[in-house]
């Protein structure tokens, strides 16, 4: 679609507005007797006749994209008299793939710029730079790195700030933007600097469905002065919501195994951390449920992948942490169960408006735990920089006469690495370091820690506890509980949940199936998941590999013995496997554990051959792992695959990583004749993105074995 021009085009009456954008609308919608929400058109009418900011406070499933898709459509044919693009930025790539395809349906050309498709960038630059693009969406991340900045946004914007060039920008999930958010992210910070360098009458949509009062009023005043405010009722009446008591993770996760099936159609089972989640995943799995885990560590491909399963019913529920929550969009999903509460009412009411929103009824079923503060405070404390952390780093980084990434900065300032990443991402948008190439360097801008407004914002963090606390002690309607934490004047009782009628669901678990999942939650041996297809885009970083990997090229699925991130035996090999610590052969305690897992791993057929993988810093480790291995279970020592090159470092997105992985495996003469068609064991000391061993394995494969069994010490993130 190419724009009107807009200096020919008659300014439009209000009925003629209306009439074009219930046109669209229907397009949208693919109704066609689809017509506005009230609120939804006079949010249009604003942004598109008036060029005004808008804040729009409306629950999920409201329709709040139909306003920024109808908008910036009605924007692209002239109306307004301005016919740029529109930049939405929006917080997740969930979100992200949804919107564009909503965008499609109503004939807006949409494309994303976002870490996971770095492959087709110069495709989306090209189709914006030649007009045939009407929607740019993008993530706050991209704000903060100074080649986006110079390649997209100045020229979209105009590198004197006078707006030309873009025709509105929505700030999609605003309540991100405050500090007292329940979802605060620093990378909005650079929000609200952005909309002040712009011209007054460049429209401005910021929406959220989760936002109270006092967010309400920090998010208007960083939009402006004269931000037009737009507000619904939140309660959600087709939700049914309960909270069982506090029990141990093997109570909840027993009951789960024994009570899945009493939940209508599919759903989202959330947990707290992204063990919780995979633990829950396999003891679900191991009862005979069709569940998958979607977290942090979960690559841009598969999410795609999960998400279509679930909303094709083809899965009973995605066991999810927050990874899965703004924007996804499954209007008939069934239930949302909380194995561990989020750390505010407000948070919560955000992850269960997932359901029931072109349903009747949908139910929502909270399964609190006692450690449920203490991971509050964990995560509270980790998002709060420290100001010794903070001038440890800006010293560091001073000191160093080139950019230091994460990686090389960590064992500088001993901070670990997950901190020290979201502490960088602070200091930049504070403007006290910034991005060069993979590294960071100072811009030797003055910094200052601001004491009084973190300890606002950890007091505010306390309240918040407290008041789901509050909501899980049930001295009020479910439904009013949530709607006053959102200062929803509308609030009332809803009638059905457990303290309008008394408990709907049955509390009963057996002792077996509580027991079997404590026996998955205290046992060493992690499952590693096969890859089963190639990033896209691997043909535009010159590497021949596409589609599903063929069934005769792929790994089976492996073992570890623990994440990295868990208790007991993971701290102790996060300890042994530390960056910088000394490459030892492997002690006793953990040879022990290996053993176990392979005597408990539950294979088609027994390896008989043993490969390691080459290590480029633990090559004492990975070869006494390999060797040790092949001589306890009486399997052939196959040696080592060989290294072309050093395969740099896995801190990259998928394409990249095996576009630096192809071709640097090379199996020897000795090691082919000794793996052909036989079971082999595919050993290193640890596994992350799980690339190396999807490419190492695959030339193992062509090299004649008829299984190739991944193993590791550990299993990063």
């Amino acid at each position: 679609m190419s724009p009107i021009d807009a200096a020919t085009t008659p300014a439009a009456s209000t009925t003629d507005l209306r009439t074009r954008a219930t046109e669209i609308l229907r397009e949208l919608t693919g109704r066609a007797d689809a017509d506005f929400r009230d609120g939804q058109f006079d949010a249009i009418e604003v942004l598109v006749s008036d060029r005004k900011r808008v804040l729009v406070v409306q629950r999920t499933g409201w329709g709040k994209s139909a306003v920024y898709f109808v908008a910036a459509r009605l924007i692209r044919e002239g109306f307004g008299g301005s016919a740029g693009p529109t930049l939405i930025i929006s917080p997740l790539l969930a979100l992200m793939r949804d919107q564009v395809a909503a965008a499609e349906r109503a004939g807006v050309h949409a494309a994303t710029i976002n870490s996971a498709n770095v492959t087709e960038w110069d495709d989306v630059l090209t189709a914006l730079r030649e007009g045939r693009l009407d929607v740019l969406l993008i993530s706050p991340e991209r704000l903060t790195n100074p080649n986006f900045r110079e390649r997209v946004l100045d020229p979209l914007l105009g590198a004197t700030g006078a707006g030309a060039g873009v025709g509105m920008i929505v700030v999609d999930e605003a309540h991100c933007i405050s500090d007292w958010g329940h979802d605060f992210r620093p990378d909005y910070r650079r929000i609200g600097a952005l909309l002040a360098s712009l011209p007054a009458d460049l429209p401005v949509l910021a929406t959220t469905a989760t936002a109270n009062s006092r967010v309400v009023d920090d998010v208007a005043a960083q939009l402006g002065a004269d931000t037009a405010v737009i507000r619904g009722a939140l309660s959600r009446d087709s939700l049914r919501l309960g909270v069982a008591p506090t029990a141990s993770p093997g109570h909840r996760i027993g009951w789960l195994v024994q009570h899945l099936g009493d939940f209508t159609g599919s759903g989202i089972i959330y947990c707290l951390t992204v063990s919780a989640a995979e633990d829950t995943t396999r003891a679900l799995k191991d009862a005979g449920w069709d569940v998958a885990a979607y977290t942090g560590r979960t690559d841009a491909e598969d999410r795609a992948r999960l998400e279509q399963a679930l909303k094709d019913n083809s899965l009973k529920a995605l066991v999810a942490t927050s990874a899965l929550g703004m924007g996804f969009d499954k209007p008939d999903l069934g239930f949302v169960v909380h194995l561990g509460a989020p750390s505010s009412a407000v948070a919560y009411y955000q992850q269960v408006g997932r359901a029931g929103r072109a349903t009747e009824s949908a139910d929502v079923l909270l399964l609190p735990g006692d450690e449920d503060p203490d991971i509050w405070e964990y995560f509270a404390t980790a998002s709060m920089p420290e100001e010794e952390d903070a001038l440890t780093v800006l010293g560091a980084l001073a000191d160093s006469p080139a950019p230091l990434s994460v990686p090389a900065l960590e064992p500088l300032v001993g901070i670990k690495r997950t901190k020290l990443a979201l502490l960088l991402k602070t200091l930049q948008v504070d403007g006290a370091v910034d991005r060069a190439g993979s590294g960071f360097v100072t811009t030797g801008a003055p910094w200052s820690y601001d004491a009084p407004r973190y300890a606002a914002v950890a007091e505010a963090r306390k309240r918040e506890a407290q008041a789901m606390l509050d909501y899980e002690a049930g001295q009020m309607c479910r439904m009013r509980f949530l709607a006053e934490a959102l200062d929803d004047p509308t609030a009332h009782d809803c009638g059905r949940c457990d303290v309008c009628t008394g408990v709907w669901w049955d509390a009963t678990v057996s002792a077996d199936n509580e027991s079997g999942a404590r026996k998955v939650l205290s046992g060493i041996g992690v499952p590693v998941d096969p890859r089963g297809q190639w990033p896209s885009g691997m043909e535009k970083v010159g590497v021949q590999l596409k589609g599903k990997i063929p069934t005769d090229e792929r790994v089976a699925e492996g073992r570890a013995i623990a994440r990295l991130t868990d208790l007991g035996a993971g701290q102790v090999l996060r300890s042994f496997l530390a960056e910088g610590a000394e490459d030892l052969p492997v002690p006793k305690n953990i040879a022990d554990w290996c053993v176990q897992v392979l005597k408990e791993w539950g294979w088609d057929e027994r390896p008989s051959v043993v490969v390691g993988m080459p290590s480029v810093t633990r090559p004492t480790t990975a070869g006494d792992l390999a060797s040790g291995l092949a001589t306890i279970g009486r399997m052939v020592d196959a040696g080592s695959l060989e290294l072309t090159r050093d395969p740099g470092t896995p801190d990259v997105n998928s394409a990249f990583r095996v576009k630096n992985l192809a071709g640097a495996f090379v199996v020897s003469p000795g090691t082919a004749a000794a793996v052909e068609g036989k079971v082999v064991l595919l050993v290193d000391t640890e596994v992350g993105s799980r690339w190396a061993m999807t490419v190492a394995g695959r030339e193992l494969r062509r090299a004649g074995a008829t299984a190739v069994l991944p193993f590791a010490l550990a299993l990063r993130g």
